[in-house]
């Protein structure tokens, strides 16, 4: 018999039922932080690289102050832009003082995917360890849109990005239609 069981171990997964065709989605960027720049924000814009890369557009890229009410300004402010369907917010999801996505984001879904977090957490333990408890990232969907949350670091933006964000953004945004 055929075992089709994810393995998190391996790094190898079996798509259930995979996406009949590809689709362009049109992603927001939203960077969360006090000091980066357009020019500083290299995670941003690998984030934006990979996405292009993978036949996605970028319908917006923006820097934010990690401010819980603008954060929440910024996600409401995205359902007025009718052609973004998906957001990858970056940065802010620690556990110092001024870490507010977290708590600006999760207050506002509809719908979470907790998976989402656990699976980001177990693959990044592989790279980083025991440190990754220390990761608050989300997803989820905000009425039509559909949310995700990342640490800022260029490694966790390319985690999430490869191992569960562009494998699985085609199928989930879908399912919001």
């Amino acid at each position: 018999m055929l075992d089709r069981s994810p393995s998190i171990a391996t790094g190898s997964a079996a798509q259930p039922h995979p996406d009949p065709h590809h689709i362009s989605i049109i992603f927001a960027v939203i960077t969360v932080s006090d000091t980066r720049t357009p020019e500083t924000d290299r995670s941003g814009a690998l984030i934006q690289e990979l996405l292009q890369s993978a036949g996605h557009t970028i319908g917006k890229y923006q820097i934010i102050p990690d401010e819980s009410p603008q954060i929440a300004t910024v996600l409401t402010n995205m359902l007025e832009l009718r052609s973004i369907q998906a957001i990858v917010f970056n940065g802010g999801t620690g556990i110092s003082p001024r870490d507010t996505t977290y708590e600006a984001i999760s207050s506002l879904l509809t719908k979470t995917l907790p998976g989402f977090g656990e699976i980001f957490r177990a693959l990044s333990y592989q790279e980083i360890g025991s440190r990754a408890i220390a990761s608050r990232a989300i997803a989820g969907t905000y009425d039509r849109l559909l949310v995700f949350s990342l640490p800022g670091s260029q490694g966790a933006v390319r985690l999430g990005l490869e191992k569960l964000i562009l494998p699985e953004s085609i199928h989930l945004v879908n399912q919001l239609k």
